[in-house]
């Protein structure tokens, strides 16, 4: 599934994006036109300096960034920017290529580039040879955005040549704060940034993932930032998201008097800001009147009004994501979105709030990130968002157990959190990613950074057991059920929901198989619960595999571990790990593997049992034999979701253990009694 986020990406830096490229490449090379040009002084300076710590995998290095942010007004903030940097490798070239972000409030003033080539004479492009481009819409999720880029095409970035540009841009910013973001994939030799305040304003600088840098006054009101020799960010697997590892200081503006209505200094202010964008959109119309009255008209309590309300919202309402100016952040009228049927991450949660209130039930809006890592309490306040969901206020006298996503606040009582959005998990619950989460809960008095519940590994698992025969020459074949819960299940139907040939059904199955196994043969399949989203999900399928066991003399190895591999090597690398492991969610996953032995046989040897339990996940498994059937049971735990460096050691030595005992075998002898 691709996610369906909902606000507007904050604007980075320019950086080259591979989809536009592919798509608008063409045009823009055929639309330059180089011509003979002294690139300036401050790009000549770089030509002989020394490069900044790199490797040999490495395409690009940064020999100079400056970013000069000058704040006009409340409303209108300059920002000029250089970047220079030396191609290494072919794969380098991509950064001859500048992206600048535009929309109705952000406007490119002018973009200039040039190319220093390792020999000859420079190239340069100005800005009357630059296109203008929209990205492209995502089909069936994007109609209408107005973010477009100025891009230019710088020629010869070849390696060994050093490409560089500058431009100036004009905002009227949404909110006054901004982001020098020095760190990114790609090694820095020197960076600079400074602000120019207006007489009487003031700033707060916050430093993430970097010790604080202290500015340097260079006129009145105005300060500068250097940092030099910035490591690149190498990417790991089930890393935390590049935005909560990265270097960068977030800077907050303040206007004479105090916080400014499109400023925040911490997380409750920004909460009031997003609340104010919110609170006059959430009327309920006639049309919503009626409809919540047809929806809970045969309802007997408000657990159930509640389930039929959101799953109204989750299914009944597209998402489709129109986003133009303000709208990047502000949710269009419940009203609105209930008439069109569609709307987005935001809109979905500002109709269910609306909805709610009908029935006499309160719920806030939380501003999160998809992925667990890139907020924590640590974090200065910023709009570092990408998602909205609810917080529902679970009234006095409803209890269930199906009630899980839930936590205790201290003013508002029991929270309930749902996402109206993810169409495939029900009231009640909440995947993974934002399972330990920290999102923006957004009330009326201003915001909060809350975390959101971790759901008992039990809500998230595979039980998988199998009854299966060998046969003398290595063939097994049996039967196979599983029953998934949460996002175990979650995964099987995005897969399935929109699949309409029936061999396309089984390809979640085929997977599986081939992870496990040399070779195979599906004889049967067939799935249950596909649409029911509050039942377990389940699989029932039969399959033949020969040479299963091997033969060696006269002895039959069997793996009594058919199928699923818990073990991972996302850690046997020659490179020691940089950041934490995050994981999807808490899980509990069981194998039960019952195996005949053929006749003739008798067991010699039984792999040890195992026992590996750790603070972050814990497996256990054992092989029996009873009555010529081998029995090999396991469970898998994960308990906690992002594990620290200083457990790395540890998490590499409980999934060897793993992959040990999958590889382990069961001795088969002939009987000669």
């Amino acid at each position: 599934m691709k996610d369906k986020l909902c606000l507007t990406p904050v604007q980075r830096r320019p950086a080259t994006n591979s989809r536009l490229f592919l798509i608008f490449g063409l045009a823009v090379v055929l639309s330059s036109h180089a011509r003979a040009g002294d690139a300036p002084s401050w790009m000549h300076s770089l030509v002989n300096v020394p490069l900044p710590e790199h490797n040999e995998k490495t395409d690009v290095v940064v020999l100079y960034s400056e970013t000069n942010v000058t704040v006009l007004s409340v409303d209108k903030i300059r920002t000029q920017v250089r970047e220079a940097y030396k191609i290494l490798r072919p794969e380098g070239r991509e950064r001859g290529t500048v992206w600048v972000n535009l929309n109705s409030h952000r406007k490119v003033k002018n973009l200039h580039g040039w190319c220093i080539p390792a020999q000859g004479k420079d190239y340069e492009v100005k800005d009357k040879d630059a296109l203008e481009a929209s990205p492209p819409m995502i089909a069936g999720i994007e109609l209408v955005d107005d973010v477009k880029f100025r891009v230019l095409h710088i020629p010869a970035a070849d390696p060994g040549n050093i490409v560089g540009y500058e431009y100036e841009v004009e905002d009227q910013p949404y909110f006054l704060q901004d982001e020098w973001e020095f760190q990114s994939s790609e090694p820095v030799r020197e960076s600079h940034y400074s602000l120019q305040l207006p007489s009487s304003w003031e700033y707060k600088a916050s430093w993430v993932n970097h010790a604080e840098v202290k500015p340097t006054q260079a006129g009145t009101n105005q300060w500068q930032w250097t940092i030099s020799d910035v490591k690149a960010l190498r990417r790991e697997p089930m890393m935390p998201p590049f935005d909560g590892v990265r270097g960068q200081m977030i800077v907050s503006l303040f206007p004479p008097g105090g916080t400014a209505l499109n400023g925040f200094a911490d997380w409750n202010a920004m909460g009031k800001w997003y609340s104010n964008l919110v609170s006059t959109r959430l009327d309920a119309s006639p049309q919503i009147k009626q409809q919540v009255a047809d929806l809970t008209a045969s309802k007997s309590n408000s657990l159930e009004k509640m389930q039929a309300l959101a799953r109204f919202v989750q299914h009944d309402v597209r998402y489709v994501a129109i986003e133009l100016g303000i709208g990047g952040w502000q949710p269009h009228p419940a009203a609105e979105v209930f008439t069109k049927r569609y709307g987005d991450c935001k809109d979905k949660a500002t109709l269910l709030r609306s909805m709610l209130h009908e029935i006499g039930i309160d719920a806030y809006h939380v501003a999160i990130y998809t992925e667990r890592g890139a907020i924590n309490p640590d974090t200065p306040a910023h709009h570092g968002f990408n998602h909205v969901i609810d917080a529902i206020r679970i009234p006095d006298g409803v209890s269930d157990a199906s009630l899980i996503a839930t936590v205790q606040h201290p003013k508002l009582g029991k929270l309930l959190f749902f996402d109206p959005t993810d169409e495939i998990t029900p009231l009640g619950q909440i995947r993974g990613a934002l399972q330990a989460n920290y999102g923006l809960l957004v009330t009326p008095d201003g915001g909060e950074l809350i975390e959101l519940p971790q759901q008992p590994s039990t809500m998230n698992s595979i039980q998988r057991t199998a009854k299966l025969s060998l046969a003398p020459d290595g063939t097994l074949k049996g039967e196979v059920e599983e029953t998934r819960l949460g996002d175990r299940a979650r995964a099987e139907r995005y897969r399935l929901l929109t699949v309409t040939n029936n061999t396309d059904r089984i390809k979640p199955i085929e997977a599986l198989l081939s992870n496990s196994l040399s070779g195979f043969r599906i004889t049967h399949a067939t799935v249950s619960n596909l649409q029911q989203t509050d039942h377990p999900f389940g699989w029932n399928y039969t399959f033949e595999a020969q040479n299963y066991a091997k033969n060696a003399g006269n002895l039959l190895l069997v793996r009594p571990r058919v199928l699923g591999n818990k073990g991972l090597s996302i850690l046997e690398t020659k490179e020691p790990r940089i950041f934490p492991i995050e994981f999807d969610g808490p899980a509990r996953d069981s194998d039960v593997f019952e195996i005949a032995i053929p006749d003739g046989y008798v067991v010699d040897d039984l792999p040890p049992p195992v026992d590996a339990d750790y603070t972050f996940a814990s497996y256990h498994s054992k092989t029996e034999v009873s009555n010529k059937l081998i029995r090999y049971s396991r469970t898998f735990e994960q308990k906690e979701l992002s594990v620290p460096i200083a457990k790395a050691d540890e998490l590499k030595k409980f999934y060897r253990q793993i992959a040990s005992d999958e590889r382990n075998t069961v001795v088969l002898k002939a009987d000669t009694k």
